[in-house]
């Protein structure tokens, strides 16, 4: 079917309606950026084309070169049989208004901790000058560092992974938006070894449950499972966080955790936390906030 339209089809509408029809015949689960057959077709055609991502209607029934035909056709074809996420195979991924460079050495970028940056934090942090230390724990592909570089602008930050594989696209992303001098990328496993204390520490650690792993659709089972599963219940990274976070922060420092769909889980392990979770476009239920004296158990 892909030779036959390699063929026929020559504008622009033509591969759109190629590429949706595709997509929802095959099945494909969308979750890396968009949550639907059309709109994720749309940004793949786009991207491939060099055409502005916000603009569609004035190119769709422009002729396609055959060699741009071709380009687009392989990556229709590898998202359908491959079932890779659309940023693997463009190599790109947003969060927010910020884009990153990603492959399958990094999960693709989809924290709420990025909303709750600057201002959603105005009650805990008075003013952003006042961070001037930030450590991002799990940081992947860096995209959270260096949101906190743009919203603390006063602060040096701290990237920590444990796969280093996933440092050296940090690495290209902290390089590309110029921040080597105040990204730190380290290699070790959440805060062993660091002999620093931080206004901020935000992590979206691994945190999918044993069972839920093995259910995941295929296109999640591209991403790195280092990334993923986190024990029987998803919580051994979140528990080794909240064991030690309060000796890593400064006095009023602030913790936000990214934890999934394990609220209920967490608040029967540690009840005597005083839990803050935030709202985010995903609901109220994932992302935590403690300060160093929650933690510690301290009036404030």
């Amino acid at each position: 079917m892909f030779k036959e339209a390699a063929r026929h089809l020559n504008t622009l509408r033509d591969l759109l309606r190629f590429a949706v029809s595709r997509f929802n015949e095959a099945g494909l689960y969308f979750g890396h950026g968009s949550d639907n057959a059309h709109d994720e077709a749309a940004y793949l055609i786009l991207h491939t084309l060099n055409l502005p991502l916000d603009t569609l209607k004035p190119y769709l029934d422009a002729a396609l070169l055959p060699t741009e035909k071709e380009q687009v056709l392989q990556l229709i074809e590898r998202r359908v049989k491959e079932r890779l996420p659309v940023a693997y195979l463009t190599n790109q991924a947003w969060q927010g208004e910020f884009d990153f460079y990603v492959d399958e050495r990094v999960i693709v970028p989809r924290s709420f901790i990025y909303e709750l940056l600057g201002d959603r934090l105005r009650p805990w942090i008075e003013y952003d000058e006042l961070v001037h230390s930030a450590l991002d724990l799990c940081t992947g592909s860096g995209c959270l560092a260096i949101q906190m570089a743009h919203y603390y602008p006063d602060a040096a930050i701290d990237a920590v992974d444990l796969s280093l594989d996933a440092l050296e696209v940090a690495a290209i992303n902290v390089e590309s938006y110029g921040l080597e001098e105040r990204i730190n990328l380290i290699h070790t496993d959440l805060f062993e070894g660091l002999d620093t204390t931080y206004d901020l520490i935000v992590s979206n650690p691994p945190y999918v449950d044993a069972e839920s792993v093995e259910s995941l659709p295929e296109e999640y089972l591209h991403e790195p499972e280092l990334a993923l599963g986190s024990g029987i219940d998803g919580l051994d990274a979140t528990r080794q966080i909240l064991q030690q976070a309060a000796r890593y922060l400064n006095p009023k420092g602030v913790l936000l955790v990214e934890i999934g769909h394990n609220r209920e889980e967490l608040e029967r392990a540690y009840p005597e936390l005083p839990f803050t979770w935030l709202e985010t476009s995903g609901g109220d239920g994932f992302v935590l906030l403690l300060t160093r004296e929650q933690l510690l158990g301290e009036q404030e």
